[in-house]
Formats: structure tokens, C-alpha cells, sequence
């Protein structure tokens, strides 16, 4: 939790709830001011200009919706912050929240193990980084893979008016459902990127358990391959003679997009994407909110410069797209030791990784996609060498392996 204190002054008509929601901020270390009229806390808002207003939609004599349309229209208050938080789970209301001038939407019943984090990720105006697997080619469950875990590529960017990214369907998106359904938040909105179908990142997909529940709404996005597109792709594993439950069960709102080299804009997301070096059509992700960024590469081979394959014009277009990224998510399957006898196989080395890093001026590499032989000592051993190089070359970039359930605010 972010140690800096905030001024928050809620706003609802159940006493019961703000006084859950004044316990949870002030255990904090955040300053809080409860009122249950509406009435009365605009003027109160007024005079003291608190940095967020957290209110609900349904009060008597002023609902959520009018205050918040009052308070954005005073000059003197541009640097407030609007949360709402609301029983109201229609995704109309979601919307009409946001787009009247809130910056967040929480759904009642609060989660009280959350609901401090959430309200401190909306008012910092982060996105929220975790990773659900960190490894490839196989899940690897075992007492040598406890500390950074087994599961295989799954990473999350949650963003603070609820924009919410999945990237990958490794083993690691089951762990993922089972989080979300637990949170109990409702309807369940969100975007899987898919960075190339190769089991590893995509055999999980279909235990994802809201694809099988009404109500939701997810948008599979990925490289088509040929004349195979990203729903073929993904239906095609769950015939039957793969898996005994097919795509025709989904019953969420399911949609698919094929995606090549560019650029989408979500919300004030933009999401960049490259063809990486890869067997396959494999796609970077580079992930751009209010001037900051997370690059999502895997998987990639960088060859070695002495190498036949090594393409110079290639290993720039990767610089420039990943030049600056606050974190730098990639592929360090191998050790410089084990990559010689796997050229060609789409992976990389230690060296080449902190090599990458280095020329693009990144803030923080993530080692990534560790190979299923690799024990937590391995993975050990093979940050230790990246910060080693790093320091031999008086680089700036910080460099850590992730770990399962690890968070970033960016």
C-alpha cells in the first residue's frame, strides 16, 4: 500500500457502511470525513477540497450521478478525485458514471481485504501489474517451484476506471478465475491477449470459468495464423478429441479479433503491437497509460551477434518498441550455457536479455518464461547473472524474476 495520506470525505446514506469504509482508509493512514447527506457535503467539499469523493449513486434529496456533475463543473475543485460506490451493477450505470466525470467504479458489497487498494489505485491513477505464471513450454508443480511458482504464461493489467487485460492463457489463468469469481465484483469485463498459439499460453483458456457463466463480456485478441483465425485457433483445441467441452458451451458474451502489426486505442489505452522472432506468427504487446508503459514479450529468440540468424534491422525494430518501457516483460528461457544447443527453438539467453535492456533504456526487466527443467535456484542463478552484466555495463535498469500472485503499480 502506498504510504502517502489522502483526504478522502465519503458520502452515502448508510451509516453501517461508511463507518466499514472510514475503518478500512484509516487503517491506512488516510484522513477520512463521513457525511450521509448529500446535501451537506457539497458544501462541506467546497470548503475543504478533499484529494477524493467517494459517494454513492442511490441517496435521497441529491443521487451520486447530480454531485458528481456539480462538483466537475467548479473550477476550484479540478484535482478532485470521484469515486463511486454503488450497488447499481448494470455496466449502463458503470458507464454513465464514468463518463459524467468519475474516475472509478466500485460495486457493492465492498471487499474489505480490497477495497483500500482499489480506492488507492483509482486515486493514484495506476495500472496494477500480476502475474499469475511466469513459466513456459510446461507447468511445472513440484517443491522446486515454490518460490516463483509452476504455472505457465499468465499476466493481468488492471486499470483504474476498470479496464481489465488478461495477456495469456497459460496455466496460470485458472489460478486468475478462481481469484475474480472469489472477489465477487459482478459482471466481469474484460480483454484476453493472446500472444501466439502455442499450447503453453493457450491449453488453459478453457478453464477460465467466466467464459461459461452469463453476464460477462470477454474479447479474445491474437494473431490469426494464415488462414486460421484466433477463433478457429481457439475452438479448434476444444474439439472433441482434445477436450470434452466446446466453444459452443461459453455462455458469456464471448467476441474474437484478429490482430497484426499495430496500433488500438481502449478507453485512453493504447495497445502497440510487434511480430516478434518466433516460430509462428507471436506478438509483442506494448501497453501505453498516461505516459507510462509495459512491454509483454514473449516469446522471442535474440540471436547471438556472431550467429547466421542474427538480423541486425530486426533486433532494432525490438528497441524502438520497447525503448523507455517502465517494465520490460520477456522471454529469458535460457542460460548462455544452454541456449548454444537451443538456436532456432524461438528462446532466449541471460545475456542477450540484459543486452536488449540496456540498448533500449528500459526502467525494470522482468525475467520471463523460465524453461520447465529450471528449478527456483536456477531462476535464482540466472537473475543473479542479468544483474551482474548490468552492473558491468553501469546500467540503470533494476532487473528481477517475478514471482505467481507478485504486483506492480506502474
Amino acid at each position: 500500500m502506498d504510504n502517502k495520506s489522502f483526504h478522502f470525505i465519503l458520502v452515502d446514506d448508510d451509516p453501517n457502511l461508511l463507518e466499514v469504509e472510514t475503518l478500512l482508509l484509516e487503517a491506512e493512514g488516510q484522513t477520512v470525513t463521513s457525511i450521509t447527506s448529500s446535501i451537506q457535503a457539497l458544501e462541506v467539499i467546497r470548503q475543504q477540497k478533499p484529494d477524493c469523493v467517494i459517494l454513492d449513486v442511490m441517496m435521497p434529496g441529491m443521487d451520486g450521478f447530480e454531485m458528481c456533475r456539480i462538483l466537475r463543473q467548479d473550477p476550484t475543485l479540478k484535482h478532485l478525485k470521484i469515486i463511486f460506490v454503488s450497488a447499481k451493477a448494470f455496466d449502463y450505470d458503470r458507464k454513465r458514471a464514468l463518463s459524467i466525470g468519475g474516475d472509478g467504479f466500485i460495486l457493492k458489497p465492498i471487499n474489505p481485504e480490497s477495497f483500500a487498494q482499489e480506492v488507492l489505485r483509482i486515486l493514484l491513477d495506476r495500472m496494477e501489474l500480476t502475474y499469475w505464471g511466469v513459466r513456459g513450454t510446461l507447468p511445472m508443480p513440484g517443491e522446486k517451484t515454490l518460490k516463483y511458482g509452476g504455472h505457465t504464461s499468465c499476466i493481468t493489467i488492471a486499470f483504474p476506471k476498470g479496464d481489465f487485460f488478461i495477456f495469456d492463457a497459460g496455466s496460470g489463468i485458472k489460478a486468475l478465475s478462481s481469484s475474480l469469481l472469489s472477489q465477487k465484483k459482478g459482471t466481469i469485463d474484460a480483454k484476453i491477449f493472446i500472444s501466439h498459439p502455442h499450447w503453453d499460453h493457450i491449453n488453459a483458456l478453457p478453464f477460465f470459468v467466466p467464459l461459461y457463466l452469463p453476464g460477462h463480456e470477454i474479447e479474445i485478441l491474437g494473431a490469426s495464423h494464415g488462414t486460421l483465425s484466433m477463433r478457429e485457433l481457439i475452438s479448434s483445441q476444444m474439439e472433441g478429441v482434445y477436450f470434452p467441452i466446446q466453444i459452443k458451451e461459453f455462455a458469456a458474451r464471448v467476441y474474437f479479433r484478429d490482430l497484426k502489426e499495430e496500433t488500438l486505442e481502449i478507453n485512453g489505452i493504447h495497445i502497440k503491437t510487434l511480430l516478434l522472432n518466433h516460430p509462428g506468427n507471436c506478438l509483442g504487446y506494448r501497453i501505453e497509460y498516461q505516459g507510462r508503459s509495459i512491454c509483454y514479450v514473449t516469446d522471442n529468440e535474440l540471436p547471438l551477434e556472431d550467429s547466421p540468424y542474427y538480423d541486425p534491422q530486426n533486433l532494432n525494430r525490438l528497441v524502438e518498441f520497447v525503448k523507455g518501457t517502465d517494465i520490460l516483460i520477456t522471454d529469458t528461457t535460457y542460460t548462455d550455457e544452454e541456449y548454444p544447443s537451443k538456436v532456432l527453438w524461438g528462446h532466449s539467453s541471460v545475456s542477450q536479455v540484459v543486452k536488449l535492456a540496456h540498448q533500449a533504456e528500459v526502467n525494470s526487466l522482468h525475467l520471463f518464461h523460465h524453461d520447465p527443467d529450471q528449478t527456483d535456484e536456477d531462476i535464482d542463478a540466472k537473475l543473479e547473472r542479468a544483474q551482474s552484466l548490468l552492473k558491468e555495463m553501469d546500467s540503470s535498469v533494476h532487473c528481477m524474476a517475478p514471482k505467481e500472485r507478485q504486483l506492480f503499480k506502474v
